[in-house]
């Protein structure tokens, strides 16, 4: 396992440790929350877990999930979400964060405003001073109206670039595309995620603002809890 990958499994590990029997737990999408789920599914083996739901943000996490024995259940049945463990791109000071380089910004979203506990894990590299300095600021858009969305992103100083992967166009859980949104910064991320919003046609956004609780970051130096 490459450093990198030691110090995401870490702050995991820590993250799951917040996790009681008989709660409902949102199931995070991306290479850090994997490690959540892995472990989730090693305590619930070992018996130190139990009565655990997973909420699953992706069609990818829930089959991690499988594999790793955690039952799932829905937000049909399950609306109220105890806790959930995810990952992000970007973390500010503020635990403001981009999230959606995976390709699950929406379902994440829902999942996270459903949740009474956010717990963000990532390693020390997606600390930033100012959101979008890194990171790309993803934007879910429905297939009809990529031109016009894309064309209205520029308009707010976007470099925007249409997601693709193995040469095709990306397409989300839900069928619809993304749009890669480069900023040279953002000094008001709300402002900027309330003018996103207003284009007809976009669906959801990758700017996660005054959701997450807490975020437990692994670096150089150990694993730091940081709360909002």
């Amino acid at each position: 396992m490459s450093d990198l990958e030691t110090l995401k499994r870490q702050a995991a590990e820590r993250a799951v440790e917040y996790v009681a029997s008989g709660m409902v737990v949102g199931l995070g999408t991306g290479s850090t929350a994997v490690h959540a789920v892995r472990r989730i599914g090693a305590l619930l083996a070992e018996g130190r877990l139990q009565r655990i739901v997973g909420i699953p943000t992706a069609e990818v996490t829930a089959r991690e999930a499988e594999r790793a024995g955690v039952p799932l259940g829905t937000l049909d049945d399950h609306p109220s979400v105890d806790i959930t463990i995810d990952g992000a791109d970007e973390i500010d000071p503020q635990l403001n964060l981009i999230k959606g380089l995976g390709g699950a910004l929406l379902r994440e979203k829902i999942v996270a405003a459903a949740s009474r506990r956010l717990i963000i894990v990532a390693d020390a590299g997606k600390r930033v001073e100012q959101l979008g300095t890194r990171a790309p600021v993803p934007v879910e858009v429905i297939p009809f109206a990529r031109r016009p969305a894309a064309d209205y992103l520029t308009s707010l100083g976007a470099r925007v670039v249409e997601r693709r992967r193995d040469g095709q166009l990306f397409r989300t859980d839900e069928g619809n595309l993304i749009l890669d949104c480069h900023f040279p910064g953002l000094t008001d991320p709300r402002g900027m995620a309330q003018l996103i919003r207003a284009q007809p046609g976009v669906v959801e956004h990758g700017l996660f603002l005054g959701l997450a609780t807490e975020a437990i970051v692994a670096g150089e130096r150990g694993v730091v809890v940081l709360e909002a």
